[in-house]
């Protein structure tokens, strides 16, 4: 038997298989399929201080190798979260993240606050690519500035795991990486998805709603593959991959290229019993390869 556990500050994860934020709903949508324990984690969906509505439909795309969503982070808001779904969920055996979201940095430290009194909740994931309404609709996370700002007020009121969420839509991300290192994250997550879009040639219509969406799947792996190597090898802290990861095989590469734990996305929406599939492919590859860990893939790419 091979150790697949692994550790992101305080984290303990018993394989580094874990479900990408918006793809698992709020990991009770995923219990009809298998037993919630079997995987690393559950970064849940999107949470905003108050109820979003989302965006008008249609608001996914089918691409080529891909997807676009501009979904809104539709959900209830935070108290409906911990009023009706958090005592479902909190005795899950794997570890629960919340991704959290916010216009503004007050937004962002509100619901911090409350999340931060959740006893069976030891990690948020800090999403830094949404609009920030007091700059005129710019991102967080595309500036160093923005990302520091909002990075270090968080961290003065969250006394538990901080995961960043790192925007690929930037110069560098390496540097946007750094600068929440700095002020105070225990780990960054990466990519989050690709501005694109897609045009109905029958109808010359977009086919989102918003026109533009994100871009995820097969088709943004490479680029997100680079990154987590450049990020991996740029910051200290531990480095959490995703982006097109379909099979084991992908895993296994975005860990070699420096991720401690990686994030299925996706796939999961083709098949909901990947990510079981993926943990075995991970420990079948570690013994045929007479790895005692997971820790010896970590960044063990040869150059």
């Amino acid at each position: 038997m091979v150790d697949l556990r692994v550790k992101i500050h305080d984290l303990e994860f018993k394989n580094p298989i874990t479900l990408a934020s918006g793809t698992c709903g709020f990991a009770r949508e995923m219990a009809d399929f298998f037993e919630p324990s079997k995987v690393g984690g559950f970064f849940l969906k999107g949470s905003t201080l108050l109820n979003r509505d989302g965006n008008e439909y249609p608001r996914m795309a089918e691409t080529p190798s891909g997807m676009l969503n501009a979904v809104g982070l539709q959900n209830k808001g935070i108290d409906y979260f911990i009023s009706h779904i958090y005592p479902e969920i909190k005795d899950y055996d794997t570890q629960l993240v919340i991704n959290v979201n916010g216009s503004t940095v007050e937004d962002y430290i509100a619901l911090t606050e409350k999340v931060n009194e959740l006893d069976k909740i030891r990690g948020i994931e800090l999403n830094i690519s949404c609009p920030n309404v007091k700059e005129g609709g710019m991102a967080f996370g595309v500036s160093c500035p923005g990302a520091e700002m909002v990075t270090r007020e968080v961290r003065k009121v969250y006394d538990k795991t901080l995961i960043v969420k790192l925007s690929p839509n930037v110069t560098s991300i390496a540097d946007i990486a750094l600068a929440v290192e700095n002020q105070g994250a225990d780990a960054v997550s990466l990519v989050n998805t690709f501005l694109g879009m897609a045009i109905d040639a029958e109808t010359r219509k977009p086919k989102l709603s918003t026109i533009t969406g994100g871009l995820s799947g097969p088709a943004i792996k490479p680029i997100a593959l680079r990154m987590v190597w450049q990020v991996a090898n740029a910051v200290k802290i531990p480095v959490l991959g995703m982006g097109g990861i379909m099979n084991a095989t992908d895993a296994i590469e975005f860990m070699l290229a420096g991720a401690s734990l990686v994030q299925v996305g996706t796939a999961v929406f083709k098949d909901p019993l990947v990510a079981l599939e993926i943990i075995n492919g991970v420990e079948d590859y570690l013994e045929r390869h007479n790895m005692q860990s997971v820790q010896e893939l970590i960044g063990a790419m040869e150059i």
